[in-house]
């Protein structure tokens, strides 16, 4: 196969997504020059502190090292970077592709919003696991991205074929709806032509495991706790327990697969923290299932025709979603040619997020030149 020119990326975030994908891109590197002709060269990271950039590609066995000890990449010698900042990361690291890895916001979505923003309007991809800024500013990344030309609800034919119009950049986010479960490229692909009157889904992890648990003989605070221990759950819980972890993958759903312009307001948000193991016994003892449920049903007026809502939900054990494991994520579609797609992932820990991250960045390789279709094994 020939090898396509080598695509330059940018890294921002340097956590347990972030040291994922620069593994998966170390250890995969043969891998992905053999089935896709593909090269790939890190030439910028950072991380809250500072950073490090290479021209010609950093060196990811370096990087990894130093990640895996904890140390700042901005003390690497030659290459590190003290006081580099997202927003500073694409101007000096020249990338085809931003990676968004860094930690959530979901307040204003900073300061990602802003190093987001600053690669799109520079023509550069963008690949995120962050949900904040699409949580907050869905419509304003779109707007400034291919997904302008929109589909669905959102195509502009007139935009999407003027002659002469620029390329526009790419903005990927698989990884953001529940790591590696295809929640976007489901509805985006798979369900195309239909029209989904509604979507069952299970987003957040921590509370997945914690109602098991629970449902296992452990009180709310011993499962949370265990959770913690196992590093499932943050030392702040609040944005699992209390539902707006999955509310922000709801909005992005909304946005991306629906059509619906869409913001935290508009979800109707109650956690877990009043559910106790009496009431997660009881829906056993009746044939169902306590789930953490983010719903999006067909049934509003013709602006806003999707209501949403994110709740503990008693489920029929019979359900697709009341069979998920304590480590699985899963959503189901239903639509009006395709009864019901469903779909699971189970997420222990970071590395399926990267991989979605890889997934996109593939995508959005394949789409920039043509790449084909490869089989798993050659």
């Amino acid at each position: 196969m020939t090898t396509r020119p080598t695509i330059r990326i940018a890294l921002a975030g340097l956590g347990n997504v972030g040291s994922n994908v620069l593994s998966i891109l170390h250890t995969q590197r043969e891998s992905l020059r053999q089935r896709y002709g593909l090269t790939f060269a890190v030439t910028g990271v950072v991380e809250l502190g500072g950073g490090a950039i290479h021209p010609d590609g950093l060196d990811l066995a370096r990087l990894l090292e130093t990640t895996s000890a904890r140390k700042p990449v901005a003390e690497l010698p030659t290459v590190g970077r003290p006081g580099l900042r997202g927003i500073d990361l694409v101007a000096q690291a020249e990338p085809d592709i931003l990676l968004d890895a860094t930690p959530v916001n979901i307040v204003d979505g900073q300061p990602s919003l802003d190093m987001v923003t600053a690669a799109l309007r520079q023509n550069v991809h963008v690949v995120m696991a962050n949900k904040g800024p699409l949580a907050v500013a869905y419509r304003s990344l779109q707007a400034i991205s291919d997904l302008s030309l929109g589909w669905g609800h959102d195509f502009q034919a007139t935009t999407a074929h003027e002659p002469g119009a620029p390329p526009r950049p790419k903005l990927r986010f698989s990884a953001c709806v529940g790591g590696a479960l295809p929640t976007i490229n489901m509805g985006w692909r798979d369900l195309a032509g239909c029209t989904i009157s509604r979507v069952d889904a299970v987003f957040n992890g921590t509370t997945q495991s914690i109602l098991r648990a629970m449902e296992a003989g452990q009180s709310y605070a011993d499962a949370l706790l265990d959770a913690q221990r196992r590093g499932i759950a943050e030392a702040d819980p609040s944005l699992d327990v209390d539902g707006w972890d999955a509310a922000c993958k709801l909005v992005i759903t909304a946005n991306a697969v629906l059509g619906q312009p869409t913001t935290l307001a508009d979800v109707a948000v109650e956690g877990i923290r009043q559910v106790d193991h009496d009431t997660v016994r009881s829906a056993l003892n009746e044939g169902q299932r306590m789930v953490l449920v983010c719903l999006a049903e067909r049934n509003g007026p013709e602006s806003a025709p999707y209501r949403l809502s994110v709740k503990p939900t008693p489920l029929p054990l019979a359900h697709p979603l009341a069979r998920l494991t304590p480590d699985e994520m899963g959503v189901v579609y239903y639509t009006d040619v395709v009864d019901r797609l469903s779909a699971a992932s189970e997420e222990p820990g970071a590395a399926p997020a990267a991989a979605a991250m890889l997934r996109d960045l593939i995508d959005i390789v394949r789409d920039e030149t043509g790449l084909p279709f490869r089989p798993h094994r050659q």
